[in-house]
């Protein structure tokens, strides 16, 4: 009888002790997988967030960054052909302008006969009012000269400012820290005038979305804007929108 007892006693300690043992690696196994869930969400949040991050420096570096990596031509417009044309119609009208200065000088006369005074020409301007003049004076012959040449000279001048501030490329260098623009040539591209200026010192003082006909660009120093026309080839409309094209106080 204290036999089966003793043997009752021990098969329910050891069942007890097996269920309480399962229990325990139930336990312990459900604590490790939670911790393991817990690690891994945890792991896998950061790396999203890296990868968020990693992802928005990469755009924000693609889309603002001005740092090239080797020079790059932003704007190109070859226009030598109609700046040539440019070129004779000038010459054509400064020779003309010249031939009719000299003309007048050498040409107009006194109108006076043997009587010291002059005789008067009676113009009639269209009915209006008339008015006597002697166009052999000094006052009306070096004056018609004068105007002559300062018309000529001004036609040579206003195609000379307009052939310098016409661009036909614009480099933004290796590193984005300094820019080339080139103007209009009748002799060429490769032997247009071109002038290179830090970044900052170039502004674009109205959007290319917004101008009809032409960019305007401002470099400080210079007088009068530089014209990009908008028929011309922008290679990277973005890069120039953060760079040449950007509004800065000059």
């Amino acid at each position: 009888m204290g036999i089966q007892c003793l043997l009752l006693g021990l098969r329910t300690s050891r069942t007890f002790i097996s269920a309480y043992r399962f229990t325990g690696i139930q336990s312990s196994r459900a604590f490790v997988f939670t911790a393991s869930q817990t690690f891994k969400v945890k792991d896998i949040r950061s790396i999203l967030c890296c990868h968020v991050r990693a992802v928005s420096v990469r755009n924000a570096y693609s889309f603002t960054s001005a740092a090239v990596a080797k020079d790059v031509v932003l704007f190109e417009h070859d226009r030598t052909r109609f700046f040539r044309l440019l070129a004779i119609f000038c010459a054509g009208q400064f020779l003309f302008w010249v031939y009719l200065a000299q003309f007048a000088f050498t040409s107009l006369r006194d109108t006076r006969k043997n009587s010291s005074e002059p005789q008067k020409v009676r113009t009639e301007l269209g009915g209006f009012f008339s008015f006597d003049m002697n166009l052999g004076s000094n006052a009306w012959r070096y004056g018609f000269t004068l105007g002559c040449l300062i018309i000529g000279g001004g036609i040579v001048g206003v195609a000379v400012l307009f052939s310098r501030r016409s661009v036909s490329r614009v480099i933004l260098h290796k590193g984005g820290g300094k820019v080339t623009v080139s103007t209009q040539s009748p002799l060429g591209p490769l032997r247009a005038h071109s002038l290179t200026v830090p970044l900052s010192q170039v502004a674009c003082h109205a959007h290319r979305q917004e101008s009809s006909s032409f960019i305007p660009l401002k470099i400080k120093g210079y007088k009068f804007y530089f014209l990009l026309d908008k028929e011309g080839t922008l290679n990277n409309p973005k890069l120039f929108d953060i760079t040449v094209g950007a509004y800065r106080p000059l």
